[in-house]
């Protein structure tokens, strides 16, 4: 994998980044739960999400961190593919006719109401 060019602008905080961060945090979870971590405190009511919370804003990072290097990639894979498509059509004109342009008229079809 190549490495994205440090021109490419920055890419903001969306959705696939706050999934991957939730994601990371309830496997973190799930993790905890299957490996027995819950570590009885002195208040037996503490709920077992609050024991390595260290570990959970940890893993909530990373999941973050990977989402967004991961769009930061495809969206530098689709904007390439799409100049090279683009590229393409510009010197090859004669594959790509222009369209004849239609009304909306000649494209919707008459309306008959049923009585």
């Amino acid at each position: 994998m190549k490495c994205v060019p440090v021109s490419q602008p920055v890419v903001p905080h969306n959705k696939s980044t706050t999934v991957d961060s939730i994601g990371a945090f309830i496997t973190k979870l799930v993790c905890d739960v299957i490996n027995r971590n819950v570590v009885m405190t002195i208040c037996a009511t503490l709920p077992f999400f609050f024991v390595g919370v260290h570990r959970q804003v940890l893993m909530t990072t990373l999941g973050w961190f990977v989402g967004y290097h991961m769009t930061k990639h495809a969206n530098y894979v689709y904007a390439k593919h799409d100049r090279e498509m683009y590229e393409y059509i510009r010197l090859h004109p004669e594959d790509f006719p222009p369209k004849e342009k239609k009304t909306f008229a000649e494209i919707v079809e008459p309306f008959h109401p049923v009585r």
